[in-house]
């Protein structure tokens, strides 16, 4: 059972868990994220999670740093879903993305519409083990149940490109080299590479977002019914425009109707190598250090890493459910022993 509060939709929701005879067996508290998502733990739980709490700062197996949080305009924009409250500053918006992290069980960060990214840290390096997956990334993507028309796999997956950095110069700080992990539509010609895109503030906070790239399109990140009181310009940041850059993906939603559902939008699923693209348990979700390429393009090879940063990679509006944006719950180094 998931219960929750469907007034406001500001307080995350509880999973309880009950036998048949109605008696509860446990209850995972604050698992939910308002309004239509909820989040299930990677963890088992065996009683009550009201229990005493785990220490967030010690080792641990998750990213637990985040050295830059910039999202991109969108319907979640100045919530909690991007680490926002009121009057806050970038700083204290990524501090707070940075507490929301570390309690993978509450966390789910919003990348924002294209280009919004987020980099996270981990405690230890990552090491590369040649052939095994090094890391699994967790979001909030499900496959359709009603499937889809094509019977490819497709559901809300909204795949986030992956890059990740090792901390050469031993400063702390991710400001070394950048290497993309390499998934399964990197060589496509649907794939564009060197994408820029600016989106504009609005002249009322509650207007639609403009964007331009510089392929010469322009278009909007459209307000919807369901966020109607939040700009979906992010308040902290004092420029009237933002700019990011990288590659974009194909577009990969479309609206497959069923009877009393004019509109319902799949999200077709890459093959493999993109956060938040399948659910949390499948395969997919996990990734190899080995895929990572330079700039060029060219393989690199990496004894570990110690940064990952996840940026949204589809730049398209679909219907009612808004703009395709990338979320995260937590990132898990696959080797790590206590």
């Amino acid at each position: 059972m998931y219960i929750t509060e469907a007034y406001s939709y500001t307080i995350t929701g509880d999973v309880l868990c009950f036998n048949t005879n109605g008696q509860l067996l446990f209850r995972l508290n604050r698992i939910g994220l308002n309004p239509n998502s909820v989040i299930f733990s990677q963890k088992a739980s065996t009683g009550d999670s009201d229990g005493e709490e785990s220490d967030p700062n010690a080792p641990s197996a998750f990213a637990n740093k985040v050295l830059d949080y910039n999202p991109a305009p969108s319907q979640y924009m100045n919530t909690v879903t991007t680490a926002y409250k009121e009057n806050y500053t970038a700083e204290e918006v990524r501090k707070y993305a940075e507490e929301q992290l570390k309690d993978t069980d509450l966390c789910l960060i919003s990348l924002g519409a294209y280009g919004g990214y987020i980099t996270v840290g981990f405690d230890h390096t990552v090491p590369n083990v040649p052939g095994e997956y090094d890391l699994k990334i967790y979001g909030n993507a499900y496959y359709d149940m009603f499937g889809t028309l094509t019977g490819a796999l497709g559901g809300s997956a909204e795949p986030g490109i992956v890059l990740v950095s090792k901390d050469t110069n031993g400063n702390g700080l991710a400001d070394d080299e950048w290497y993309e992990l390499a998934g399964s539509e990197y060589n496509s010609p649907a794939t564009t590479k060197n994408y820029t895109i600016t989106y504009y503030r609005p002249s009322s906070p509650k207007e639609d977002v403009k964007w331009t790239d510089n392929k010469g399109n322009e278009g909007y990140v459209y307000r919807n019914d369901y966020h109607t009181t939040n700009s979906y310009y992010p308040a902290w940041i004092k420029e009237d425009q933002i700019t990011f850059h990288g590659s974009r993906l194909k577009d990969n939603t479309v609206n497959e109707p069923h009877e009393n559902m004019p509109e319902h939008w799949v999200g077709y699923c890459y093959a493999w190598g993109y956060a938040d693209n399948h659910p949390n348990g499948e395969e997919q979700c996990k990734f190899k250090i080995d895929w990572a390429v330079d700039k060029n393009g060219n393989p690199v090879v990496l004894d570990g890493i110690d940064f990952v940063r996840i940026y949204t990679a589809v730049n398209q509006n679909s219907g009612w459910m808004g703009e395709i944006s990338t979320e995260l719950q937590a990132v898990e180094d696959l080797h790590f022993k206590k």
